[in-house]
């Protein structure tokens, strides 16, 4: 996993990884703001807004595949790696850096990419 590089925005440590179980999605509520963090079955993070900009779907209850994430209420499809779309015209996602510590917690900062 890459360390996160320094920012103005502070590091944010949400806690050891196993309490996202492989190939799933949890939101962490951080400064007034919902981030959708997803541990992909090869152990990569991602972290992104929490809702579909197409119809406000709960990301973090999609089916992840890879880096590929499907929405729950309408199916379109977004790279977790880069927020973009999949074969569909929504906006993409918004991301933020995340990483795994040295410690096994995840490290998130909510400068976006």
């Amino acid at each position: 996993m890459p360390e996160l590089t320094r920012s103005e925005t502070p590091l944010r440590n949400l806690g050891p990884v196993d309490q996202i179980p492989p190939g799933e999605g949890r939101v962490f509520a951080i400064d007034g703001r919902n981030v959708a963090v997803f541990r992909s079955r090869d152990g990569r993070l991602f972290a992104t807004e929490d809702t579909c900009p197409h119809r406000q779907g709960p990301l973090a209850d999609g089916l992840l595949g890879g880096s590929v994430l499907v929405c729950p209420l309408h199916g379109f499809k977004f790279d977790l790696a880069t927020g973009r779309p999949a074969g569909n015209d929504c906006r993409a996602l918004t991301t933020y850096p995340v990483a795994l510590s040295s410690r096994g917690d995840i490290e998130l900062r909510l400068d976006p990419r």
